[in-house]
């Protein structure tokens, strides 16, 4: 289609018929407004499937009252769609973050695709803002897309470019992006930071997330210089080391002198920080994601968390339980790319404890129903405010030891009565 006018949103919404699936721009990038005119049009239709990773903000296609005309199929599971999940009335599909662009071919190919994006430039094209993790592969792959044009959406560089002739419909909008504030910094979080920096070397490359932890530890490397970064998600926290001069990227084996991202959640600092800069690049999550690159590049460090961690190094990441809390991401792509980097080491940092200190996030055995996400065989650094441990090529009894040694002391004589019955220990380890 040839220059589409503006509409609005409902006009825009009636090309969506009954069992199409329809993919939702993922993080800080939802297009609020098409997504409200979809609900209202789904009430006339059946069978429509959304798809999406994390969204930010609220989330009216889980609504009850859709019930049989919508259901929402999550990639990972935030907050806004646990409920749902857990209830019955949405899916979760597990799946590698690298993978989830080809799924849109086969098996979950897309009919719609409902992005919001900057408006068309003087060579016509538009930007998909600080989201380019799946939304690029939805834009190319989906039958129909309908665009939510903001004039305050960042306008980033890297793969993010869609020629307004891409588009079936456009809408228009003016307002701001969902702003993640930065989670206070305490005291476990700040031991653990000096815990896992410790790891990190001058001119490494950094993978990590948003949070306390990371936080925590972005807050313990401010005397590191020539840092690198090559992540799925692009916080806040780097952007005051890349102030700082910290972040140089002068050093990386690949996309040398640039940062190298999928999406970015935070404040408004944060999305000043990524538009027009060509500091940043953003890039599908099929390509930031991807093992092979990865592991092209010297001194990775990639950085994750996890619910829970077993005495012999299972790691879950997306339940407790039975629950589904979150979802697969991007973890095992980096733990895995990271290690097969030259130099290159995979941290899983976690509290010691939850619920207030009421329960060890080490523990003998992992949840029934509990899903691993990363396995014992690919697990290698844990990282609490207790210390940090190095389980590759141990032994599971070995393995036993080093985690309890480093779990909270509140919980440590019952992880030990635990694997001297498990694995036959001889008493010594304190």
């Amino acid at each position: 289609m040839q220059n589409p006018r503006f509409v609005n949103a409902r006009t825009a919404l009636q090309l969506v018929k009954s069992n199409d699936r329809v993919y939702l721009h993922e993080a800080a990038m939802v297009p609020f407004e098409l997504l409200d005119a979809l609900c209202e049009r789904a009430l006339e239709l059946t069978g429509i499937e959304t798809v999406s990773l994390h969204t930010e903000g609220r989330a009216p296609h889980v609504d009850a009252s859709l019930d049989g005309h919508l259901r929402h199929n999550a990639l990972f599971v935030g907050s806004n769609v646990r409920k749902a999940v857990a209830e019955g009335r949405a899916d979760y599909t597990p799946v590698f973050l690298s993978e989830v662009p080809e799924l849109f071919h086969d098996p979950l190919p897309l009919d719609v695709a409902l992005l919001q994006v900057s408006p068309p430039d003087t060579h016509g094209f538009c930007r998909l803002g600080p989201s380019v993790a799946c939304a690029r592969a939805a834009a190319d792959s989906a039958r129909l897309v309908i665009g939510l044009v903001n004039p305050q959406v960042p306008v980033v560089m890297g793969a993010s470019a869609i020629h307004v002739n891409r588009f079936s419909a456009l809408v228009e909008t003016d307002r701001p992006l969902p702003e993640h504030k930065p989670a206070p910094i305490g005291p476990i979080e700040r031991q653990i930071g000096e815990q896992a920096s410790a790891l990190i070397p001058n001119r490494a490359t950094l993978q990590l997330g948003i949070g306390a932890i990371p936080d925590g530890i972005l807050a313990s490397l401010t005397d590191r210089e020539d840092l690198g970064v090559h992540t799925e998600m692009f916080s806040d926290g780097l952007v005051e080391l890349a102030e700082l001069g910290i972040v140089t990227n002068r050093y990386k084996s690949t996309w040398n002198g640039r940062v190298v991202t999928s999406f970015a959640i935070g404040t408004q600092r944060l999305y000043d920080f990524v538009s027009g800069n060509p500091f940043v690049e953003f890039h599908p999550s099929n390509i930031v994601n991807d093992t092979r690159e990865i592991r092209k590049i010297e001194n990775m460090i990639s950085i994750n968390s996890a619910i829970e961690i077993d005495l012999t190094g299972q790691v879950v990441a997306d339940s407790i339980g039975e629950t589904i809390y979150s979802g697969i991401g991007g973890q095992m792509d980096f733990v895995r790319g990271a290690q097969l980097s030259p130099g290159g080491k995979a941290i899983l940092a976690l509290p010691s404890t939850a619920k207030d200190g009421q329960i060890s996030r080490i523990v003998p055995a992992i949840k029934p129903g509990a899903g691993v996400v990363t396995t014992r065989g690919h697990v290698q650094y844990i990282a609490t405010e207790f210390g940090v441990v190095n389980l590759r090529g141990q032994p599971l009894r070995r393995r036993a030891e080093m985690l309890a040694s480093i779990a909270h002391p509140d919980f440590r004589a019952e992880l030990i009565d635990s694997l001297k019955h498990r694995f036959h220990l001889i008493p010594g380890i304190r």
